[in-house]
């Protein structure tokens, strides 16, 4: 299973560093495949881990927020692991692949 979501914080101002700091620490500290961008973070794991994990981080910025938003995407594919790293590796290399076969742009081969 891959997830991707965010939180925010709301009520507490423009910048809520401190509040996503706390959450960030809980999924680093999981163990689980993870990475984050500048809009979501992704875990890979097991539906019971994964979701404990979103849990735990959405009460970490409960705890110091009003209110939170939560938005979460979940692919979810049995027996399919390593997707995280894999669906991104796949898709370069069809890029990759259609890059090298395209033409020219002179429109020589």
């Amino acid at each position: 299973m891959l997830i991707a979501f965010t939180l925010t914080p709301v009520g507490v101002g423009e910048s809520f560093r401190d509040e996503i700091a706390d959450a960030v620490k809980i999924i680093r500290e999981s163990g689980l495949p993870h990475r984050s961008d500048s809009m979501y973070t992704m875990i890979e794991g097991e539906w019971e881990e994964v979701m404990d994990v979103v849990r735990r981080a959405t009460e970490a910025v409960a705890a110091r927020a009003p209110r939170v938003q939560l938005v979460l995407k979940a692919d979810l594919w049995p027996g399919m692991p390593g997707m995280l790293d894999g669906k991104i590796s796949t898709f370069e290399q069809h890029v990759a692949g259609r890059d090298a076969a395209a033409p020219a742009p002179d429109g020589t081969a």
